[in-house]
């Protein structure tokens, strides 16, 4: 099969010189017959799938494991509120 390169150059918006399309002419060319090939292999009762492996969720349940006490965290804060840090406010403007 003859593939048009400088038609599936334009199509991917690629600007080819003469030598890049003579290179990529016959790669084109080999990887449609690769996929002709493909094709004639019976997949008569084979299930379609994404992946080649079946995939399992992977996912862990979220555990909430603090790396240390609130209390320690909030140990060297210059001012606090309760159990929050206490900042000077930084932004001029409108009062809230």
């Amino acid at each position: 099969m003859k593939i048009d390169v400088s038609y599936v150059a334009e199509l991917a918006r690629l600007e080819l010189t003469d030598e890049e399309k003579a290179v990529f002419q016959p790669q084109l060319e080999s990887i449609v017959k690769y996929v002709e090939k493909i094709s004639e292999v019976d997949t008569e009762g084979v299930a379609p799938m994404m992946h080649g492996r079946e995939i399992v969720n992977s996912f862990r349940d979220d555990v909430i494991k603090p790396s240390m006490s609130r209390e320690a965290a909030l140990g060297n804060a210059p001012s606090r509120v309760g159990d929050e840090f206490l900042l000077p406010k930084i932004v001029e403007g409108a009062e809230s």
